[in-house]
């Protein structure tokens, strides 16, 4: 059991039998009674967002969430392929469930499925990947006194800002968590 002090940033807690993870969380010591934690949880079955106060005397039972590591295999119309690297079994997963992050999924990369009473919930992968650049326009020479931006469409298909410098079939690292860029590969 969690107390409110455990309720920290990306925390998977379970309410009613349904699967959160803390959104934002903040303490907060009240006058003349005692402490509590504001949070905003994330419903992992629906999407939808919670906001709700916890007492100092209550506990929370985590939830009771497996992670499998998978590989992606390729993409089905709707459907997500992916194999469990340990027992070699193959598992279709609809695009809807897995949500944004799966925008920046190539071939052949681990990632790690959430699965909740033996149903995939959700994906977890790093929070920079290295993507290829498949097309982008050439940069315009000699605009280099602002940080000018062009767009740039990596291997799994999503279009980023990147750099003028930044080349077709350039490597870079992308934010996962809002798409931005962060680097050119060395």
């Amino acid at each position: 059991m969690y107390s409110i002090n455990d309720l920290k940033k990306e925390v998977l807690v379970a309410l009613d039998g349904v699967p959160y993870r803390v959104v934002d969380s903040q303490h907060v010591s009240l006058g003349r009674g005692g402490a509590v934690m504001r949070t905003k949880l994330k419903n992992l079955l629906n999407g939808s967002v919670l906001e709700r106060t916890f007492r100092a005397a209550e506990k929370i039972e985590p939830a009771e969430v497996s992670r499998n590591n998978m590989q992606f295999l390729y993409r089905d119309g709707q459907n997500f392929n992916f194999m469990n690297q340990e027992t070699y079994d193959q598992e279709s997963v609809p695009d809807s469930l897995l949500g944004d992050q799966s925008r920046f999924i190539a071939e052949g990369s681990s990632v790690s499925l959430l699965s909740f009473q033996g149903k995939v919930i959700g994906l977890e992968i790093p929070n920079s990947v290295y993507l290829k650049i498949t097309h982008t326009e050439p940069g315009v020479r000699g605009d280099t006194a602002t940080t000018a931006m062009k767009a740039a469409t990596l291997e799994t298909g999503v279009t980023v800002q990147v750099p003028l410098f930044v080349d077709e079939g350039d490597i870079i690292k992308v934010d996962t968590r809002n798409g931005g860029y962060l680097e050119r590969k060395k």
